[in-house]
């Protein structure tokens, strides 16, 4: 079974990278969230790739909408980081100096 995509899996991961250090090698959150979206890129591919198999009959529907279903996760996990990120930029800037 691949590794789940999601905000979940963001968080866990990140969780392990915060337990060491990135000066001592650690991976930091850099790393993080960009394992996560190339997860998400990574989901986006096999939901085609699924559906491509769905339409010539050598992949089941379940795998199919299994694979779609993941990669709609993962897109709406992308989405709300993003939303997150731009309006932290926007309450920093709107910060006095």
């Amino acid at each position: 079974m691949p590794a789940p995509i999601g905000a979940a899996a963001a968080v866990a991961a990140y969780r392990g990278a915060a337990a060491t250090p990135a000066a001592g090698g650690g991976e930091g959150f850099g790393g993080v969230l960009q394992r996560a979206i190339e997860g998400a890129v990574d989901a986006g591919r096999k939901a085609d790739a699924a559906s491509a198999g769905a339409l010539t009959g050598q992949v089941g529907v379940t795998e199919t909408v299994l694979a779609v279903t993941r990669a709609e996760m993962a897109l709406q996990t992308a989405v709300a980081v993003r939303d997150r990120v731009v309006s932290a930029y926007q309450e920093v800037m709107r910060m006095p100096i």
